[in-house]
């Protein structure tokens, strides 16, 4: 089976990586995770992405903030996709990391996510959509994890409508 490769600028991303880390282990995708620097350790970078298909990764998720060249400097050295998550590191909150990320020159795509940990949500079940094109299982649980959000909008409705019936015979009362 193919797995997703999650590379972060930095240890303090480990807590957006982990919801990351817990959507591909509810679809049972294996991952690796790997510290690595763009401005900071970049021949460890650029070594790590360009070995990265033959190394059995399909997709890559790039976590970083600041400056957060991150994810264009993986996608550069691979063909493989890669999604990018952007970090709230600085002043900032986030929005220099997203810039950093979208404002890819043609030719280099990245796919990026929203800040923190709903673009790390949001990047592995993207990740696994990728890999379910060929793969039947990760589609069954693609369709399944959206069959449960669903269930649990339709349950949550039917508690407020308890409750505001509840409410209306107390006023009643």
């Amino acid at each position: 089976m193919s797995k997703v490769g999650i590379i972060m600028g930095s240890k303090s991303d480990l807590g957006v990586a982990e919801t990351a880390i817990n959507i591909l282990d509810e679809f049972e995708i294996p991952y690796e995770v790997i510290v690595s620097s763009a401005h900071r350790t970049p021949e460890r970078t650029g070594e790590w992405s360009r070995n990265a298909q033959k190394n059995g990764f399909s997709v890559i998720i790039a976590i970083a903030g600041a400056a957060a060249h991150l994810a264009g400097v993986v996608a550069s050295e691979t063909n493989l996709p890669v999604i990018a998550v952007p970090v709230s590191a600085t002043s900032l909150g986030g929005i220099d990391a997203l810039l950093s990320m979208v404002q890819m020159p043609g030719g280099i795509p990245v796919a990026t996510m929203a800040i923190g940990s709903a673009g790390a949500k949001n990047a592995a079940i993207f990740s696994a959509q990728i890999l379910a094109v060929d793969n039947y299982d990760i589609q069954a649980r693609l369709k399944s994890y959206r069959e449960n959000m669903r269930d649990k909008v339709y349950s949550a409705n039917e508690e407020v409508q308890n409750m505001l019936e509840a409410r209306k015979q107390d006023a009643g009362s």
